[in-house]
């Protein structure tokens, strides 16, 4: 997690993404964005485009799309792609590449079975989408970092989720210097679970649950010692 910002009534979805692909290139190398198809508009993929990046989002999909994609349904066709000009205003064209894909095991009987997705590096770049699905979980796992609270207050909220980012950074970095070390490669399925590190934190910090005295942790630690080793429980 590199950036997280607040979203203001009125900004355009080019402007977000404008900011955050500024604070990532201070901190990192980018070349290629990955977006969810909310931010599918000609003038963000323009606005990357000319910067150099190269680009793949989902594309939502509308009348021609729904047809081509019925179209294909019927020719038993799993993948089709098309050059395609989005309209800027004007006299200006921002031109990409649509690829339709058949989605595996879809649950689907009609033209849902496909999804569209834009490219200006063409169909070859479409497998690199697959990282973005571990950013969706990554989502989903921030959430379990985040303190309960009831407070409608804006600015509060908004801390308590940067801070759950910061927590959930710190965790996916403390596990990849784990697997490295441990062996030499790093894999997405972590090491050290977010189970773990909350249980640390909140043993470390006293949040959460009620803090463990020095006494009580270390019959902690040796219970969970016996049982790794299955020693029974002394009897008196």
């Amino acid at each position: 997690m590199l950036d997280v910002r607040p979203v203001r009534r009125g900004e355009s979805r080019k402007v977000i993404v404008k900011d955050l692909l500024d604070s990532a290139k201070d901190l990192v190398h980018v070349d290629n964005v990955l977006m969810d198809r909310e931010f599918d508009s000609q003038h963000v993929l323009e606005m990357i485009s000319r910067r150099g990046l190269s680009y793949v989002v989902p594309k939502r999909m509308q009348t021609s799309e729904k047809a081509k994609a019925k179209q294909l349904l019927q020719r038993d066709q799993d993948r089709y792609e098309t050059d395609r000009k989005l309209h800027l205003g004007k006299n200006e064209w921002h031109e990409t590449t649509l690829i339709y894909r058949r989605k595996d095991d879809s649950e689907h009987d009609d033209y849902r079975q496909y999804s569209v997705f834009m490219s200006n590096r063409g169909g070859s770049f479409l497998t690199e989408y697959r990282y973005r699905w571990e950013i969706e979980s990554g989502y989903r796992s921030i959430k379990r970092f985040m303190a309960a609270m009831t407070s409608t207050n804006f600015g509060l909220r908004f801390f308590y989720f940067a801070f759950a980012c910061l927590l959930y950074s710190i965790w996916r970095a403390v596990d990849l210097l784990v697997q490295v070390e441990l062996t030499d490669e790093y894999e997405h399925t972590p090491l050290v679970t977010a189970e773990n590190t909350l249980t640390l934190l909140k043993n470390e910090t006293g949040s959460g649950e009620k803090p463990l005295y020095p006494h009580e942790r270390a019959v902690s630690e040796w219970r969970h010692w016996r049982g790794s080793r299955k020693i029974p429980e002394p009897t008196l």
